[in-house]
């Protein structure tokens, strides 16, 4: 039986459970549990991690912990009562543990190890607590390493800053707002600015002296030494180094390591130094032989100097070498260091070039403690301490030093009988009283134990050396008296024996006879001469001679003669204990001079500070021990001195004596009537204030008084405890007076001079130090009153100087803080004083972060939910006094502009960020009866709509991100609920005092406002949070959002008819909120939509308003990131979601408006697809063309079904700018187009949008015209630059600017040039569809056209778009995927290429137009895309494959031509045709003819360099007619069994048959002009096709052409007959007779392209003609092979529909294998690469017969049998060669007239040319060219041969003709059509056919060529403008040619496609004022 536990309730998991068992509960090892019942072994519960799924498992897979439980129950909470440090230990590292994880997959690999460290760091800590054998202060310290590193951590990975108290977290509810800010403020405070040390400390480790001439021992002393003041300023660092240069004692790290101590700041700078003195020990000359002297002597070596500053920027310096200089003039050695630092090196040799000092040095900064505890290695291996000299800044009471620190300066000697200097060396002792000798006593630095003598250096033959050595003797105070210094003086002698021979002695007693020591200072002592072997050790025999000049002077002229020598020593005393200052002496021996009491305690003050503080306890005694003596006589001298010493302790070098003080108070003081004199004495000074003219001493007084009150107050006490408590009511009496006094002098106000209320500051900021002495001896309450009155007698009058009014701001402050005022009794006296000051400041917003400090303070101390009666009045005074004035106080601040300054802006942000704290703690504090007290206290409705608006504007602002750091989000939420919580008191005065009559629109407006930015801040998005975080939330605060949108819910209700006011005003602000992704508040509010739109229906009927500000909103949002695909379905879906409220729908199908109603909901919804697809795709970084196509869809849906012209031109200029980031500058330049289109060339003013200022929209019409201009000419799309060119030429003409006029046709000029002379690539057209249901919406189960990047192929574009859809599944063929694939959850993608069907052909079919101009047509405005796949039908003949070769043939129509503003477009429409296999052959045939026509034409006019394309086309044509190519259709077609069966296609056999013999007549003319070119080594080749030839014409049944040629002439395309404008003149024929030609029956458009892979799969089907024996082709092809990739990756590999009867595996897809290769599947994704016809690599397309569609031609399929010759005519292009750089000529005949090339019509001068513009649509589709051509060469071959005047297609990516063949590896016929003859024309005769180069021939054209760039009026009215469109002209004067007219035919009607119909273009509409 299951039982609720009662103990065990908490637990971990230690074994992971799969949960296997029926109700088992999953859990995993580490998992929290919450137990509720138990049985038999098993415990059912759940993990803390989701409470929501219970279950059972085993207790022995679960360790228990003790927790307590509150709100036992159904709804208990379990906490653990462990250490809340391991608490938030463990869910620390919970949260780290998944972030941790995802730093690898972000690759923030530093990160990610540092923070691997911390964990294993902490996980090791929280052991040893858990442990729980660590001391009380062990554990303080690994808590604080704990919390350190978990702030650090929570920091990096931008978590929450945890506000703590002691290592441990605390709760918000516990404490008030205002110490939580606190809180939160230090830690931010610690995290940003580490506190500046004080202390500083340089840490010396000595490696080595790098020397080459070493050989002796050396010492090395360091120190520091200020070269400002050219003193040393700490001991010396002293050690040995041994021969080698290494530290003598490398075992004893003390003896090579040292710490210099206690640097103050002061002294990081960059004039101090390390000065290194390094002494030999060793021979008087470096250089003496060894055997010359064996005694050891001291001298000079080098010096080195290094400046501190050089280690500030912190790191360790490591192994640094400092330069050792020698001493070349040893005299000087005593300043060498200094002139090193003043660069006077000069002097001084290096010791080497590679010579140097190895040290390595450290700052190191804290106090000594801190950083014994941080580098606790440095301390535990040993390093000796090197002190300051003197004391340190700060001395220490209870420090013990006694430190005699002698220097040893110079000397003056006399020859003494020799004739060279003495050898001088000093030797030093010191001696006792006794005479002994005092052992160890002598310092020579830090780094040595002391010795009991000491040797100088000794300088080589000077007898006035200076030595400038500094030693410490550390003598005992004990051996102090009576103990002297005895120096020694020795002449050392450089001869064999090497003798130090005495000749004198000098000495210094330490103290002197009245008990002073020496004083500090330069001494010059006696040199006393003696004999070499006399005896110093009896003492008596010297002590009595005079010691020193000074003393000698005075006392004994007789010993004068004696002291020539002289000797200089300087002495310092460093001591606690002894003094030299004889006037202290004097003052503690007063009692044995009582007459000279009062000359002491005068010179008191000016004895040195640090002499009395060492005997602080004896001077004190000294002064009360003369008072009780005789009080009236030195009563004030006493106050004055006790005064000076309390002063004294002020001084921060002294301010560690307080403490001593206050012991003595405690402890020593005996002064029990000392009382009565020291109230007496401060009532007198006080009482002298206002009339004193110097207040300086007062001022010192007032300064005393906190001590001069401590003194009072123990005298009272020690004088009550002797009397029983005498005089109590004579005591109180004294004080108050002393206080009456004291407010009197207070009340005064300064006039003139501020030296009163420089008092009055000095009194004040000293005066709440006495609070705590007065309750020692008085009751709270009248301590209270007593320092209200006090303070209430401030001059209330703010007009006093600022200064004082800081004061006494901070006297109220330090009030606040004081133990006073923690006293509820005393506080409720006091509160009313600090609030009224407070109140004035914060009126006159004065001493504002003083304020908000005080304010902080009081709030402190009211915890929250202290319901005692004092707190809640407490609350009533503070409400009543503050909340108006700290509101209007937050208002002021924060509307303030920030100061420029970094300081001053932080602490601005402090003071606001407290008061904000002080005004939470406040409402916080509020219950119902303050709210209501509040909301009472207000008079008229006027003041509370103000307080109204005031708090809501306040909350605003506390709501603002910028508030408080981003980490603070504890913060934010106490914040939050506090604000919560107001607004729901407050809104119940709104409801009863502002709606119906007294309705406000304003203060209701400022609360929906508020409510609305309440909701949306980002720290109150839960589903943002981690999963523990969103729990602990919810646990504390539940979900504050839904609260605040049911208050809006209810609020809003309650409006009724002012709803109104509101619509639609908050339409924006609501629809915010309902896109917060949490259900119960979107039911809360999705319903106001609907009250909305049926109140605005009600009003006018309809909602438009709401419909257009709910969809700009939507966009602004959305494009923000907010919203979801649930959100759209709560507002579409028509089932009841997430509770209560039915959908926005259901309600809406419910009302009478529910048409327009559904119809603006579907629009919603349809928008909102849009831009979530919108908003996906933006997320990505690079611009792709998803983001692209979604743009456009976006904006399609705002110009065609929401007609909000503002949006509509918005995301044109997004578009416009991803176009420019991804260079798509032709896509960017038609977007640009879309806004021009909306604009006309007026005056009417334009206001300022986006980035346009503003200005007229004539202006930025302009304006954009050239942008687009610009953008044509970066995308090389001149055409459409020379249109607009003329257009804003026209109106700079008309405005007679001919300036800008100039300009602009030199633009228009450059733009001509551009066309002739630079290359363009002619780009791949791709079909792509989008299959499956995991596509965005504008891509779902649609095919669209794209147009590839500049050299993309197939292969390269596929691999993009995978690239773009990571998760699409590329479709492996080509066929038109099923439901299945539409429906499926998956994405699929189909790409293939195909093929652009240029519109029209007018300039494609002119002669003589260069290529350059043509390629421009044929990718550029195309509708039509085609798509050819072979295919087999009925049985296949192995004989002859081609009987039943069909070819289905599929036509794509776009809803947009390309290019236009997107690179892709949707297919609109697609048309399936099947050709039969007589229609195929016909077109392969037609395809060829006009191949060859073009080559021989190119080789006639030269402008072919090389003939080997001519050359393998003509052997391909006849080596397979020959071997049986051409013959297959003879033997398909034209047998009689055909015939008889194909009754119908009598004329298409007819038209095969004259093919065949046009054909032949080709090739014959072609190897005429072959023999005249082709080079000596081809003749071979030449003689065997002309034998050939003749083979095929006996097959074909020809003997003669003669008779044929009358009857079939070979029309050349061009330039022959008409030679070429630019090329030099050709003859016809080889022999020069002219063929006449004869009206041709009609030629099929085609498109042939050959492989640019040689070796390609199609390689043998597509290089010559196919046979059905494809070898002879093969040996050709493999001839040259190409760098071309596979024929799959490229799309110009293969022409789109070529079937081969090669063997399979020679024209192998690499994307399907061998079995799917027949049949429909046969088609591999690129469609010229599919086989289709044995003879001929390239046959037409029977759709593609008529490309460009002639005005009023229709463009019937071929096989109509119906069609009339000169209906069906079309006119052909010559091919355009990828290896070859010939230029393509076009042939244009019309009714058998040569004609010219067009002439665009200018403008009509009758119209205005500024204004008169005729608005057509004419087609503008792109189109791209079938030919491999439309790459250009950038590396034209060698041979090439460039014809003169044109700029020739150069070969590009499939090599040059090393070969002489491998031009065939890519020749190809552009789109084309059969062309007309002009037999029956008279102007056709010899002397009109050629026109020589100088008279060319000019005709004007009715039809001028389509350069339009506008969009078809057939389509879709989508992007493309009228703005480029050309006036009509009535007729085309006669001017030079310029392309981009507009079409003549198309202008009245615009232009027909294959369609019936036009469909009329919607007229541009006015922009606003955009």
């Amino acid at each position: 039986m299951w039982i609720p536990t009662e103990h065990e309730k908490y637990g971990v998991v230690i074994a992971s459970f799969r949960g296997t068992v029926p109700y088992g509960l999953s859990l995993e090892i580490g998992d929290t549990v919450q137990i509720l019942e138990k049985c038999d072994g098993w415990y059912r519960g759940f993990a803390l991690k989701n409470p929501n799924i219970k279950g059972i498992f085993p207790s022995s897979y679960v360790h228990l912990k003790n927790a307590c439980v509150k709100n036992k129950g159904q709804f208990e909470m379990v906490i653990p009562t462990e250490d809340s440090v391991i608490t938030e230990m463990t869910s620390t590292l919970r949260d780290w543990g998944t972030m941790w994880k995802q730093l690898y997959v972000r690759n923030e690999g530093d990160l990610f190890h540092r923070l691997w460290h911390i964990m294993n760091e902490i996980l090791d800590l929280r052991r040893q607590v858990l442990v729980g054998h660590l001391t009380h202060d062990r554990m303080k310290d690994v808590k604080r390493h704990i919390t350190a590193r978990l702030d650090w951590g929570n920091e990096q990975l931008g978590l929450d800053l945890v506000p703590r108290k002691e290592y441990a977290m605390v709760d918000p509810e516990d404490i008030s707002v205002t110490e939580l800010y606190r809180l939160m403020e230090h830690r931010h405070r610690k995290k940003d600015t580490p506190v500046q040390a004080s202390s500083h400390h340089l840490f010396v480790q000595m490696k080595s002296l790098m020397c080459s001439n070493l050989g002796e021992e050396l010492e090395v002393i360091f120190s520091l030494f200020d070269s400002k003041e050219n003193r040393p300023i700490s001991e010396r660092f002293f050690l040995r180094l041994n021969r080698n240069g290494l530290p003598k004692a490398p075992d004893k790290p003390e003896r090579h390591c040292s710490l210099f101590v206690d640097l103050g700041s002061s002294e990081l700078r960059r004039d101090i130094y390390i000065t290194v003195h390094i002494i030999r020990i060793g021979r008087m000359g470096a250089g003496e032989k060894k055997n010359a002297c064996s005694v050891q002597y001291r001298r000079p070596f080098g010096c080195a100097v290094l400046s501190i500053a050089d280690l500030l920027t912190g790191e360790t310096k490591d192994d640094l070498i400092l330069k050792v200089y020698m001493c070349n003039t040893e005299s000087e050695w005593y300043q060498i260091h200094e002139n090193i630092i003043k660069k006077l090196n000069a002097r001084y040799n290096l010791t080497g070039s590679n010579a140097g000092l190895a040290v390595s040095l450290q700052l190191l900064h804290g106090d000594i403690e801190q950083i014994r505890r941080e580098y606790s290695s440095v301390f535990s291996h040993g390093v000796s301490i090197t002190r300051k000299l003197g004391f340190s800044n700060i001395i220490m009471p209870g420090e013990m030093r006694n430190d005699l620190y002698i220097t040893i300066e110079r000397g003056e000697f006399e020859k003494g009988g020799k004739s060279v200097a003495r050898n001088v060396e000093v030797t030093m002792f010191i001696v006792e009283s006794s005479g002994q000798i005092l052992k160890d006593f002598i310092s020579f630095g830090s780094g040595e134990p002391p010795a009991s003598e000491y040797h100088s250096f000794v300088l080589y033959h000077n007898n006035s050396p200076r030595w400038s050595e500094l030693l410490k003797l550390p003598i005992p105070v004990d051996k102090f008296r009576g103990a002297h210094i005895r120096f020694e003086f020795r002449h050392c002698s450089t001869k064999e024996k090497g003798e130090k021979k005495l000749f004198g002695f000098s000495f210094v007693p330490l103290m002197q006879e009245d008990g002073r020591t020496l004083p500090d200072g330069t001494h010059e002592l006696i040199v006393h001469k003696c004999e070499e072997n006399t005896n110093l050790q009896d003492t008596t025999r010297y002590l009595k001679l005079p010691f020193s000049k000074g003393i000698l002077l005075g006392n004994n002229n007789q010993a004068m003669k004696a002291t020539k020598e002289s000797f200089w020593i300087t002495s310092f005393l460093c001591s606690t204990k002894l003094t030299q200052n004889g006037d202290m002496l004097d003052l503690l021996k007063w009692r044995t001079h009582p007459d000279k009491i009062t000359g002491c305690l005068s010179k008191l003050k000016e004895i040195d500070g640090s002499e009395i503080v060492k005997f602080l306890q004896d001077t004190l005694d000294t002064l009360f021990g003369i008072l009780d003596e005789n009080s009236q006589k030195y009563g004030s001298k006493v106050f004055d001195s006790l005064v000076h010493i309390i002063n004294l302790l002020q001084d921060s070098k002294f301010h560690h004596f307080k403490p001593v003080m206050d012991t003595y108070i405690e402890s020593h003081f005996a002064g029990a009537l000392a009382y009565r004199d020291l109230i007496k004495v401060l009532k007198w000074y006080v009482d002298r204030i206002t009339e004193a003219e110097r207040q300086e001493h007062i001022q010192e007084v007032l300064k005393a008084q906190e001590y001069i009150f401590k003194y009072i107050v123990q005298s009272r006490r020690l004088f009550s405890l002797a009397t029983g408590g005498q005089n109590e009511e004579e005591f109180r009496c004294c004080i108050q007076e002393l206080l009456m006094s004291v407010r009197f002098f207070l009340s005064q106000e300064s006039k003139g001079s501020g030296a009163l209320s420089q008092s009055q500051a000095v009194f004040l900021s000293s005066f709440p130090a006495v609070y705590s002495e007065l309750l020692k001896l008085f009751d709270v309450r009248e301590v209270a009153n007593l320092v209200q009155d006090t303070l209430g007698s401030l001059p209330t009058i703010v007009h006093v100087d600022d200064a004082l009014q800081a004061v006494k701001l901070q006297c109220i402050g330090k009030t606040v803080e004081s133990q006073l005022y923690t006293n509820p009794d005393s506080r409720y006296i006091l509160l009313p004083v600090v609030l009224h000051h407070l109140h004035m400041h914060l009126q006159e917003q004065k001493d504002l972060i003083m304020c908000a400090r005080i304010l902080s303070n009081v709030f402190c101390l009211i915890k929250k939910n202290s319901s005692e009666k004092s707190v809640l009045e407490e609350i009533d005074v503070i409400v009543a006094s503050l909340l108006d004035i700290l509101l209007r106080t937050i208002l002021e601040i924060t509307s303030r502009p920030q100061p420029p300054g970094s300081t001053m802006r932080l602490q601005f942000q402090d003071v606001t960020g407290e008061f904000v704290a002080c005004l939470l703690s406040l409402l916080r504090q509020m219950t119902d009866r303050h709210y209501q007290q509040l909301l009472d206290s207000f008079n008229t409705k006027e003041e509370l709509r103000d307080f109204l608006l005031q708090i809501f504007t306040v909350f605003r602002i506390l709501i603002r991100p910028e508030m408080f750091p981003k980490d603070w989000t504890v913060m934010r939420l106490v914040a939050n609920n506090v604000i919560i919580t107001t607004v729901l008191y407050l809104s119940d005065a709104l409801r009863k005092n502002f709606l119906n009559e007294n309705f406000d629109y304003k203060i209701w407006d400022s609360y929906f406002y508020l409510a609305v930015i309440f909701i949306n801040q980002l720290c109150l998005q839960l589903e943002m949070f981690t999963p523990s975080k969103k729990k602990k939330v919810l646990e504390k605060y539940g979900d504050m959002r839904v609260t605040m949108g049911c208050e809006i819910f209810s609020m809003w209700q309650n409006l009724g008819e002012h709803k109104l006011h509101f619509i639609p005003a908050l339409i924006g602000p609501f629809l915010e909120v309902t896109l917060i992704p949490q259900p119960d508040l979107r039911n809360v509010m999705i319903p106001i939509f609907h009250d909305m739109m049926d109140w605005e229906q009600r009003r006018s009927g309809n909602f438009k308003q709401v419909e257009a500000k709910l969809i700009d909103k939507l966009d602004s949002l959305m494009s923000e990131g907010k919203g979801d695909e649930t959100y759209r379905e709560l507002f579409n879906s028509i089932i009841p979601l997430f509770g209560p409220y039915p959908s926005l729908l259901k309600k809406i199908e419910r009302e009478t408006w529910r048409e327009s109603g559904v119809s603006l909901i579907a629009t919603v919804t349809r928008l909102m697809e849009r831009l979530l697809d919108y908003r996906d795709c933006m997320k990505v970084g690079e611009v792709d063309g998803k983001k692209i196509g979604c743009t456009v869809s976006l904006l399609n849906f705002y110009k065609t079904e929401l007609n909000k012209e503002e949006m509509y031109i918005r995301y044109i200029h997004k578009l416009y700018d991803l176009h420019l980031k991804a260079q798509n500058f032709t896509e960017a330049a038609y977007t640009l187009l879309l806004y021009d289109e909306l604009l006309e060339w007026s005056d009417r003013p334009l206001r300022e949008f986006l980035t346009y200022p503003m200005q007229t929209e004539w202006q930025r019409k302009e304006h954009l015209h050239l942008a687009i201009i610009q953008n044509f000419d970066r995308g090389k799309c001149w055409e459409n630059g020379i249109i607009l060119c003329r257009k804003i030429a026209e109106q700079y003409e008309s405005y007679y600017d001919y300036r800008n006029l100039s300009k602009m046709r030199m633009m228009e000029a450059s733009l001509y040039d551009k066309i002739m002379d630079q290359q363009r690539l002619e780009p791949e057209f791709f079909r792509v569809g989008f299959y499956g249901k995991k596509f965005p919406f504008f891509l779902r189960n649609k095919e669209f056209v794209c147009r590839g990047h500049d050299y993309e192929r197939l292969e390269a574009f596929q691999q993009r778009m995978l690239n773009e859809f990571p998760h699409a599944i590329a479709m492996q063929h080509a066929n038109q995927p099923d439901e299945t694939i539409f429906q499926a959850e998956a994405q699929y993608l189909q790409i293939y290429a195909v093929t652009p069907i240029p519109e029209s052909q007018e300039v494609l079919q002119r002669e003589g137009v260069p290529d350059n101009i043509k390629s421009f047509y044929k990718v550029n405005h195309i509708w039509k895309f085609r798509y050819d796949r072979p295919f087999h039908k009925g049985t296949k003949d192995k004989e002859n494959e081609f009987k039943s070769l069909w070819v289905e043939r599929t036509s794509l129509y776009l809803v947009q031509s390309l290019p236009g503003i997107s690179r892709w477009f949707e297919v609109e429409k697609r048309e399936v045709v099947e050709m039969s296999p007589l229609e195929n052959a016909i077109e392969v045939l037609e395809n060829k003819n006009q191949q060859l026509k073009t080559l021989i034409s190119q080789c006639q006019t030269r402008q072919m360099q090389n003939i080997n394309p001519l050359t393998m086309c003509l052997n391909g044509v006849i080596d397979a007619a020959v071997n049986g190519g051409v013959s297959r259709y003879q033997e398909a077609f034209f047998v009689k069994d055909y015939i008889l069966s194909h009754p119908e296609d009598g004329e298409k056999i007819a038209r095969l048959r004259e093919l065949m013999l046009e054909q032949a007549q080709i090739l014959e003319f072609g190897l005429a002009v072959h023999e005249k070119f082709v080079p000596q080594d081809m003749r071979p080749l030449h003689k065997k096709l002309v034998d050939q030839f003749f083979v095929m014409k006996s097959s074909l049944g020809i003997q003669e052409f003669s008779a044929c040629i009358q009857a079939s002439p070979v029309h050349f395309p061009n330039g022959s007959p008409r030679v070429c404008r630019n090329s030099a003149p050709a003859s016809m024929s080889p022999d020069g007779t002219r063929v006449i030609p004869r009206r041709s029956p009609l030629s099929y458009p085609a498109v042939n392209r050959y492989s640019s892979s040689s070796l390609s799969s199609q390689a043998s089907a597509e290089v010559s003609n196919i046979t059905g024996q494809s070898e002879s082709s093969d040996e050709v092809f493999n001839m040259q092979p190409s760098p071309s990739t596979s024929s799959l990756s490229s799309t110009h590999s293969a022409s789109p529909n070529v079937t081969s009867s090669a063997p399979s595996s020679a024209r192998a897809s690499p994307l399907l294998s061998d079995k799917h290769k027949h049949s429909r599947e046969n088609s591999c994704l690129s469609p010229r690469e599919r086989p289709c016809s044995a003879i001929y690599p390239t046959p037409v397309e029977p759709s593609q017969r008529l490309l460009f569609n002639h005005i009023g031609d229709g463009a019937l399929p071929r096989s109509d049998p119906n069609l009339s010759a000169p209906e069906k005519a079309v006119n052909p292009t010559p091919s355009s060669w990828s290896l070859d750089s010939g230029k393509e000529a076009k042939n244009m005949s019309d009714g058998g007239k040569l004609i010219s090339p067009p002439v665009p019509p200018r403008p009509t001068q009758t119209a205005s040319p500024a204004r008169h513009t005729t608005s057509v649509s004419s087609p503008s589709p792109a189109g791209r060219s079938p030919l491999k051509g439309s790459v250009q060469s950038f590396t034209p071959s060698p041979v090439e041969y460039h014809s003169p005047g044109l700029i020739s297609n150069s070969p590009v990516l499939s090599g040059s003709y090393s070969s002489g063949i491998s031009s065939l590896s890519r020749c190809s016929t552009s789109e084309t059509s059969g062309f007309e003859n002009q037999v029956n024309d008279p102007s056709a005769g010899p002397g009109l056919s050629y026109s020589g180069p100088e008279e060319p021939v000019r005709k004007e054209s009715k039809t001028p060529p389509p350069y339009s760039v506008y969009e078809r009026t057939l389509r879709r009215p989508v992007p493309l403008p009228h703005s480029l469109s050309i006036p009509v002209t009535a007729e085309p004067p006669a001017l030079p040619p310029k392309p981009l007219a507009a079409r003549s035919g198309h202008l009245e009607n615009g232009t027909r496609r294959t369609d019936p119909g036009p469909r009329p273009r919607p007229l541009p509409r006015k922009v606003s004022q955009l």
